[in-house]
């Protein structure tokens, strides 16, 4: 099996994020996986987005929809990637592992017209 351990056939990535006085931002989360990088499709004007640009150590867990954590914290690294290799990888790992559901919203964030942006997510 490759890939990290945690997040193996898990749903949520529960990402925290850091403002600027560290105050930590807690957020469930789609994710694709390949090999030991997690990746995520999100709005690109989005307060997580923000907040990685300013600082790229982040906390991660698998976790459930409601945030209840599923394993225990990592520190990871994350960057937003802004190319369209990676942003057709996304789509597709997260087409494959959502199926229907991640077709919906795509198309219903098409018709709000919204910008999305790539993170990329790896273990330090």
């Amino acid at each position: 099996m490759t890939g990290y351990e945690p997040f193996h056939q898990q749903q949520y990535l529960n990402l925290e994020t850091f403002r600027k006085r560290d105050v930590g931002v807690k957020i469930p989360l789609w994710f694709g996986q390949e090999c030991n990088t997690l990746l995520v499709r999100t709005v690109a004007n989005s307060g997580k987005v923000l907040r990685i640009r300013n600082n790229q150590q982040v906390n991660i867990a698998p976790c459930k929809g409601d945030v209840t954590l599923l394993d225990e914290w990592v520190t990871a690294t994350a960057r937003e990637v802004k190319d369209q290799e990676t942003d057709r990888k996304v789509n597709r790992l997260l087409g494959k592992k959502y199926g229907q559901m991640k077709t919906l919203i795509a198309v219903a964030s098409t018709l709000q017209g919204r910008n999305y942006t790539v993170l990329e997510i790896y273990k330090i």
